[in-house]
Formats: structure tokens, sequence, C-alpha cells
């Protein structure tokens, strides 16, 4: 399988790109934008990945990476990437402009490289969108997150819009919602919190990135019947009605 992976080079990108890699049937294209050395070290370590430097606020490299999109004949899309920092504010203390700036740097970049991807698919007739979420879009959400949680949901309901205009063209759109991991996005949670959130954790333990990386994995590989669906990573803290 050709697969595109945005944001492949750290975290919970890095564990996907790499257990994908594992399969030399693979030919994996990952992006970066500040983790180069990473980069260019999953290269070296696997030669079937390629990395593209693609920064998700510089519209030239959007559109860099659509132009090369057309040469790579993909199979998967997975939107992962997450640009900028975590912001932790509360919703009345949050500046308008940061929900347009996050919005423009994280959703609208999204939106035009699965639009090129599903032009690709559709004249393939198949392919699969797999899109990161959160599994706080069905928890409790944390305090201080309204803006990466409006993204989120944002994008939940896209990925319910694919699956239902492309089905018909063997393209399938389905999602995953994590639970609290520890990646660079998390990296400046109080201790305090974490522990915390192990505790209420029904496993007493969180979740891993490499367990995220496999549930990717496997619907990359799963039947086009599995269409609209989002696989939900919370030990069952929450259930989706």
């Amino acid at each position: 399988m050709n697969i595109l992976i945005t944001g492949g080079a750290s975290g919970l990108g890095e564990a996907i790109t790499k257990k994908l890699a594992e399969d030399l049937n693979n030919s994996i294209f990952f992006t970066y934008s500040k983790s180069a050395m990473k980069a260019k070290e999953i290269e070296t370590d696997y030669p079937n990945s390629r990395a593209i430097k693609c920064d998700f606020s510089e519209p030239d490299d959007i559109q860099a990476l659509q132009l090369a999109m057309h040469e790579f004949d993909l199979d998967v899309l997975i939107n992962n990437a997450y640009n900028g920092e975590f912001i932790k504010s509360h919703f009345q203390k949050t500046p308008t402009n940061d929900f347009f700036l996050d919005f423009k740097n994280n959703i609208l970049p999204v939106i035009e490289i699965t639009q090129t991807a599903i032009l690709s698919f559709r004249k393939k007739k198949s392919g699969k969108i797999i899109t990161i979420l959160s599994a706080a879009l069905v928890n409790t959400p944390p305090i201080g997150s309204s803006v990466y949680i409006a993204n989120k949901a944002y994008l939940e309901k896209l990925t319910k819009v694919w699956a239902i205009e492309n089905i018909k063209f063997n393209i399938s759109s389905n999602s995953i919602s994590p639970s609290f991991m520890l990646t660079a996005l998390t990296a400046e949670t109080d201790e305090r919190m974490i522990e915390q959130i192990k505790e209420s954790h029904p496993l007493k333990k969180l979740l891993t990135i490499e367990e995220v990386a496999t549930s990717v994995s496997f619907l990359c590989s799963a039947s086009v019947q599995m269409n609209g669906v989002d696989l939900l990573m919370n030990a069952g803290m929450n259930i989706k009605n």
C-alpha cells in the first residue's frame, strides 16, 4: 500500500509511521515540520519511507505536498498532524484570534490535503481516509481545551461527510479517538494531573502511542465495509450511544 501520514516524524505520528513501515510491501510517505533529524533517522531505518517537509502554517508547503500527492498513487491517507502548541486557556479568556489561527493552521490544511486525496481515490475507485480525533469528544473535556476540542469536533463531522459522499467510489473514512497519551502535545501536563488520570483510568495506566498505531494499522487493512466508524480508545471510561 502507498500511505501518506501527516505529522509522521514525532509522537503518535512517528509510532504510526514505524508500525506501517515494518511491512516492506508498504511505501510510506510522511510529513514533518520541525523534526528534521527524526525524519532522517526514520528514512535511514526504514528504506521504504520518504520524509516530506510540510509546515501546516505555510501555504506554499501545503501546495507543494498536494502537487507531490499526484505522484504517490495513494491507497491510504492518515490525517494525524497537529500544528503548534496546545492552547490552554479558559474559553472566556481565549482571544478570538486564537480560534481563527488554530483553525487556519490545523483544519484548513487537512481539508486541502483530504480533497486532493479524494480526487485521486475517486479516479482509482478505492482508498481509505483515517483521521486522528480525541476521546475528549466523548469523555469530559480537559479544562482550558476549547480551541483543540472545537477543531477535533469539526474534523469529527467531516469524517462522516467523507464517509457518506465517497463510499460509492469504494472509499472509506474512519477515525480513531485516543484518550490521554504522553506526547509532545501533552508534555506540559502537570505530573499530579497525570497521576490523577492514571488513577481514574479503568486499567490504571495511560494509553500508549504504540497501541494507537496498531489500531491505525488495523484500519489500513480493514474491509471498506468498515466506513464512518470512530474507534474510541478510552478503555470504556465513557461509551458512545
